[in-house]
Formats: C-alpha cells, sequence, structure tokens
C-alpha cells in the first residue's frame, strides 16, 4: 500500500507560480511512475504530467507543455509539479497517483493504482 500526500495549492494570479509536492509512504518510492492529474468542476479527471521510475522520463499535457515541469527526489519519497505562467484555466483540484504497473511515464488514468486526496489550485485573471 502507498499513502499519497499532495501540498502547496492555493490561489494565485495569472502569470504566478505555485509548486505542488506529493509526499508518499509506505513501499518504496523509487519503484513507482508517478503522474500528476487535475480535474475542474463538472469537467473529468485530466493527465497533467507523468515522470518513470528507471530513467526519470516525463510526458506532459500539450496545454501545460512548456510551463509545468515534473520532477522526483527518490531520497525523500517526494514528486513535485512545478507550475510557471499559471492561467485561469488551470484553476482545478490537482491529484498524485502512482503506479507499479508500468515503468515510465504515462497519461493513462487507469494505469495508477494509488490516489492522493488532492491540493485546490485557483488561478485568478
Amino acid at each position: 500500500q502507498v499513502q499519497l500526500v499532495e501540498s502547496g495549492g492555493g490561489l494565485v494570479q495569472a502569470g504566478g507560480s505555485l509548486r505542488l509536492s506529493c509526499a508518499t509512504s509506505g513501499r518504496t518510492f523509487s519503484n513507482y511512475a508517478m503522474g500528476w492529474f487535475r480535474q475542474a468542476p463538472g469537467k473529468e479527471r485530466e493527465f497533467v504530467a507523468a515522470i518513470g521510475w528507471t530513467v526519470f522520463r516525463t510526458t506532459y499535457a500539450d496545454s501545460v507543455k512548456g510551463r509545468f515541469t515534473i520532477s522526483r527526489d527518490n531520497p525523500k519519497n517526494t514528486v513535485y509539479l512545478q507550475m510557471n505562467n499559471l492561467k485561469p484555466e488551470d484553476t482545478a483540484v490537482y491529484y498524485c497517483a502512482a503506479t507499479r504497473k508500468v515503468t515510465y511515464s504515462t497519461g493513462s488514468r487507469s494505469a495508477y493504482d494509488y490516489w492522493g486526496q488532492g491540493t485546490q489550485v485557483t488561478v485568478s485573471s
């Protein structure tokens, strides 16, 4: 079993930055591929970014490429999402997810077994 706890969300003006953190516990963090997803009110949960656990390859949704960066610190059992140049359409609850089904970065929601409780990000115009 893996526990995931997100933090770092908040209210920011358009053009600003936030860094989300996802602290994990319970199993060997380095053996899990990690992802970030988000869900806006009335919308489906969508993929944002992912990072593998073998070669740390990353994958991003087109809507965040060039603005968001996912990274991981295995000794700290933590994955991060640096979000720059935020836009009002980035407003959502952001969820961290983990999987051992694959070793590479994947945007497939069904690939992830464990989810955090989410952290709210609100971007004002």
